[in-house]
């Protein structure tokens, strides 16, 4: 029997959080597929995600400041928001490269990193409602962790290809810049992770 008093808005707004990654993740995979004219508004697109993750991030520390008993430890509520705030920050970072750079075409591990970003969102958005119970967690956590080491191979094998010979040294340093931050993002979803499976083994 769970003796902490439940606070629905910290769960409504994790959740609230966890959409924007979906969004800006579906962001990522229209920027592969689009045409030089259409990266401006995907961009702008990306942006208004990562200043709605900033409201949402705000939202969360304002209601736990205010709350005087939370459903689970404050500081691991501040852990959770500052590392699902940094996974659209990455995100973003990435879309805004490429708008920046211009860059012509991806490599097609560029889509193996992006594909593994969605699926990390999807599994975070369906994690975070079950925060309210902390039961059958374990699943997400693990194969986010895995997502991860996916990913890790995948960048792995870009910059394999990239200082291949295959392109010039610009393209090279631009492509290097959006696959860190690509990678950046995949590690951020697994900081999530971590910090709910921190959450669930003190709430067990």
């Amino acid at each position: 029997m769970r003796l902490t008093p439940q606070t629905p808005i910290f769960y409504t707004l994790f959740t609230r959080m966890a959409e924007q990654h979906v969004v800006a993740a579906g962001l990522l995979t229209e920027l592969l597929g689009a045409p030089a004219d259409q990266r401006p508004e995907i961009a702008a697109k990306s942006r208004d995600a990562e200043h709605a993750g900033d409201e949402i991030t705000h939202e969360i520390f304002q209601a736990a400041n205010s709350t005087f008993v939370t459903p689970f430890d404050r500081e691991d509520i501040y852990r959770l928001a500052s590392a699902m705030d940094d996974v659209i920050d990455e995100m973003e970072a990435a879309v805004e490269l490429v708008s920046l750079y211009n860059v012509a075409e991806f490599p097609p591990e560029f889509a193996d990193v992006v594909g593994v970003l969605n699926r990390a969102a999807e599994l975070t958005l369906d994690a975070m409602p079950r925060l309210r119970t902390m039961r059958d967690l374990a699943e997400y956590w693990i194969e986010v962790n895995r997502l991860e080491n996916q990913a890790d191979q995948s960048h792995r094998r870009l910059l394999a290809k990239l200082f291949g010979g295959e392109y010039d040294a610009m393209t090279v340093l631009k492509l290097k810049d959006v696959a860190e931050a690509l990678e950046a993002a995949a590690d951020a979803f697994e900081r999530v992770a971590n910090v709910v499976e921190s959450i669930a083994v003190k709430e067990s």
